[in-house]
């Protein structure tokens, strides 16, 4: 079952449950019709490593017209980082499956950022999560972009405020369930929350420069949204930033496919572009 969030008089975000309940309704139904097939074909299945048919159809090409670069792991100086591993994005109970399922499925996302978090916790790297939550004031706002005005209609994220955690556990906002051992085990420094897509309003910055971190290695969703926001800021902020091409993944829309929008970006200012077999090897040899 989805938990909702109650847009009741007493919620104090402003926004009714029947608008939600009419967007949830037009997202779930599938925006993309390739989008809405692909998460039929893949209902209640489990996640798997990306299909054959995904790397092919987003391969990087085999004469690169660009410098190709890498990122070296150092011990105590590397940190995973995962954006958004929350219910709403990952899940096919999320209220954004209709448009994201079929590339979660394709690239095995779940799968993929559960490996990480795996190599990560035996390596002891140091791995932080930038949630995203919006409380009721944040329904408040006076203009939003498009996509921050179809994520507070379907109330996306939505928590009943920075204090409590009522009716959090399980609802969209909340961890993929097979997450939870590894991001409250007492170790994982979870931030702040994002509000828009990057970390420019969070303490991800804060928190990875009290620990002597300069080289981020960057998963979670949504690869041309919150991941691609993160990763430019970090780069901007001095970090050197590898990102985990499988361990992401993007809506597909009318508007286009944001997995392929992001991809291309990555290959053009990312430090290292890395499928999770390889992001997984690094960190085991790097440990």
């Amino acid at each position: 079952m989805t938990v909702k969030h109650n847009h009741e008089h007493d919620c104090g975000c402003g926004t009714k449950q029947d608008v939600v309940d009419q967007a949830r309704r037009r997202v779930l139904a599938g925006v993309a019709g390739a989008a809405a097939a692909g998460a039929t074909a893949v209902a209640g299945g489990d996640a798997l490593a990306a299909t054959p048919e995904a790397r092919d159809a987003y391969a990087d090409p085999e004469t690169p017209g660009l410098p190709q670069v890498d990122m070296q792991i150092v011990p105590g100086r590397t940190a995973l980082v995962v954006t958004d591993p929350q219910i709403d994005f990952l899940s096919e109970k999320g209220v954004t499956w209709g448009v994201v399922g079929e590339s979660v499925t394709e690239q095995g996302t779940v799968e993929n950022i559960e490996r990480l978090f795996i190599a990560a916790k035996a390596a002891d790297m140091p791995v932080f999560i930038s949630p995203h939550y919006y409380y009721p004031h944040d329904h408040e706002w006076q203009f939003e972009g498009t996509l921050e005005k179809t994520m507070h209609n379907i109330g996306m994220f939505n928590r009943k405020g920075p204090l409590s955690l009522d009716g959090f556990e399980g609802s969209g906002a909340d961890w993929m369930p097979q997450y939870k051992k590894y991001i409250e085990d007492g170790k994982t420094i979870v931030c702040s929350p994002h509000k828009v897509y990057s970390p420019a309003q969070n303490d991800l910055n804060l928190q990875m420069r009290k620990r002597g971190i300069d080289k981020v290695i960057l998963a979670g969703m949504s690869a041309n949204l919150c991941t691609q926001a993160h990763l430019y800021e970090l780069l901007e902020l001095g970090y050197e930033v590898a990102v985990v091409r499988d361990a992401t993944a993007g809506a597909k829309v009318p508007e286009g496919d944001g997995y392929q929008a992001a991809i291309i970006n990555f290959r053009m200012v990312a430090n290292g572009v890395w499928w999770t077999d390889d992001a997984v090897r690094r960190i085991a040899a790097g440990a």
